[in-house]
């Protein structure tokens, strides 16, 4: 039930302070990557004190961890909106890639920052679990456009969630890359490939 009064719990608080403190975060983190960045150096770069940012994380661990699964959560009810209001393949198909390009106009830094947990959680066990998470939650989506593209085409999808995902991670990795490079027209260019890349995911159906 909700607050009577219309008052925030200390809870809500504490957790709203902790999004503030990890939304400042993410420039810093995504420029200067899990392994450079400090809760010190975060700090100094952000609206708070370090004193502060320590208070609602323990350390840089803690933050960056908080700052991945925040915004992965965010970034898959997205994607489950374009499967939710597509009628047709031709809008899944639009609704995806414009999505896609969307993302990586505007948060490049955070998709940095993913790629750059997921490689160290190979080093360091304390971010196995979150890494294997969020892959999950990633492949999952993946699943659920293929399949509703396949159920909007009249089709099956052709292939496992675990390789649909590889392909598209892959793609979006590569496209990250380009950016960060200063190839503008990798945003052209993954639009091109959803295009592309998509309709071969699904079987057509048998016609008699």
């Amino acid at each position: 039930m909700g607050n009577a009064s219309g008052r925030r719990s200390p809870a809500d608080k504490y957790d709203e302070r902790r999004r503030a403190l990890a939304e400042s975060a993410l420039k810093t983190l995504g420029q200067l990557g899990y392994a450079r960045a400090s809760l010190r150096e975060i700090a100094h770069n952000s609206d708070f004190s370090h004193g502060v940012v320590h208070y609602y994380f323990e350390d840089k661990h803690d933050l960056i961890v908080y700052c991945v699964r925040e915004y992965k959560t965010m970034c898959v009810r997205r994607y489950d909106g374009v499967v939710a209001e597509s009628t047709t393949p031709e809008e899944l198909l639009e609704g995806f890639a414009d999505q896609l390009v969307l993302t990586l106009e505007e948060d490049a830094a955070m998709h940095r920052l993913w790629y750059d947990v997921r490689t160290q959680a190979m080093f360091e066990a304390r971010l196995r679990d979150v890494a294997v998470e969020i892959d999950g939650w990633l492949e999952a989506m993946m699943a659920r456009i293929v399949s509703r593209y396949a159920e909007l085409a009249g089709g099956q999808p052709a292939m496992s969630p675990p390789m649909a995902y590889a392909i598209f991670d892959g793609m979006f990795h590569q496209a990250l890359m380009n950016l960060t490079l200063g190839n503008d027209e990798a945003l052209d260019q993954i639009r091109t490939v959803v295009h592309q890349l998509l309709p071969t995911m699904i079987e057509a159906p048998v016609r008699v």
